[in-house]
């Protein structure tokens, strides 16, 4: 890539970001950091750290002498994202906010004002590999598996990957944490951020009851036996085990309760004990599917599958109906294969692309 290039760096406040700057100042790109405001409802919160972030940001780009700029993506996060977010928990869905705020803010809204601003290319600081093979732009893992990322950036085409750059894809976490206290960076020890983006360390029900107005309901096994009652369906997760409530039963066999399941019309929570068959799918549906290169391998194919980050690749056969909705079928049954995440397929550390589960064969989602 020539280091004429000038490359625009998504600075978070993060300590990620902040070494992917200062390793592409090092190798000599003409380099700018942007701070991104995606999220102001909340601003004057206590437990919202956007100025905070934005001062480590604008700390980071003074010290390795980079400009600094800022944008505002507020408007277009809550109408691409946080809209969609609210949709999928009304019905009764798990949605994953990080992958579509980078397909439609990190990887559009601020590639779109990068390009504005001059620049010619963008970097983040993601742990994810892009590989140019033949004709194609390849989206690899990163080589530190257990930072690896890809699953949050299968909705990346040609066009993003040809415009992007992973300086940190090569790098393992200790190495980037090392880089950035030699650079005395205040962002060296900074902690990572975890969870969703806008709800930050504010109690993730509390929050969602101020746009979702809760419906109670009752709790059942799936045998049709009532246990309790649940807050509202949209506070629950497949093979969610904590704050049930229903651990102390007197009829308990001692082992824990999980979510297996839930019926929208009526309102009812279906929940098991141990590892029930309900908790278990062999195939699943995905829609809104994305693929790196732009087209599918030829169908059907073989492949590994995730269906959430930290799980590990699991082999599958893919299949395409006439509806273009995909079809994975598993060697193996997988737990708590949850409508609203994505399944992202690989073939080795290449990223093929993934779609938005819609719908699976455990017997406990009725829609």
């Amino acid at each position: 890539m020539s280091k004429n290039n000038k490359v625009i760096v998504g600075l978070s406040g993060g300590v990620d970001s902040s070494v992917a700057a200062l390793l592409l100042n090092q190798q000599g790109h003409d380099v700018e950091g942007l701070f991104m405001k995606n999220w102001v409802d909340f601003a004057n919160e206590a437990e919202c750290t956007i100025e905070d972030d934005r001062k480590d940001a604008l700390s980071v780009a003074n010290k390795i002498n980079i400009p600094f700029n800022e944008a505002n993506f507020a408007m277009e996060y809550w109408d691409h994202v946080f809209k969609h977010f609210l949709d999928e928990y009304r019905s009764g869905r798990t949605p994953n906010p990080d992958i579509l705020c980078n397909r439609e803010i990190k990887f559009k809204a601020f590639l779109d004002h990068a390009l504005k601003l001059g620049g010619h290319l963008i970097a983040t600081g993601h742990y994810a590999r892009i590989e140019k093979r033949k004709a194609n732009y390849c989206l690899l893992k990163g080589l530190d598996h257990n930072k690896d990322q890809s699953y949050f950036l299968y909705t990346l085409g040609q066009k993003q990957l040809s415009r992007t750059l992973f300086p940190l894809g090569e790098l393992p976490k200790t190495e980037v944490r090392t880089i950035a206290e030699k650079a005395n960076f205040i962002t060296h020890d900074k902690k990572d951020s975890t969870g969703i983006c806008f709800v930050g360390e504010r109690h993730f029900r509390e929050f969602l009851s101020r746009y979702i107005p809760a419906q109670p309901g009752e709790m059942r096994t799936p045998e049709g036996e009532l246990v309790g009652r649940h807050n509202g369906l949209m506070y629950y997760t497949l093979g969610q085990r904590q704050g049930l409530g229903i651990g102390g039963r007197k009829d308990s066999t001692g082992e824990p309760w999980f979510v297996a399941g839930k019926d929208m019309q009526n309102k009812v929570l279906f929940v098991v004990q141990g590892d029930h068959p309900w908790l278990h799918s062999q195939s699943l549906t995905a829609q809104q599917v994305s693929w790196v290169a732009g087209q599918p391998p030829k169908f059907p194919f073989h492949a590994k599958a995730k269906t959430r980050y930290r799980q590990a690749d699991q082999p599958c056969e893919v299949t395409q109906g006439d509806n273009g909705d995909v079809y994975v079928n598993f060697i193996q049954p997988q737990r708590a294969v949850t409508p609203g995440q994505s399944v992202v397929f690989y073939q080795g550390d290449n990223c093929l692309g993934g779609g938005i589960i819609t719908q699976t064969d455990a017997p406990g989602i009725h829609p």
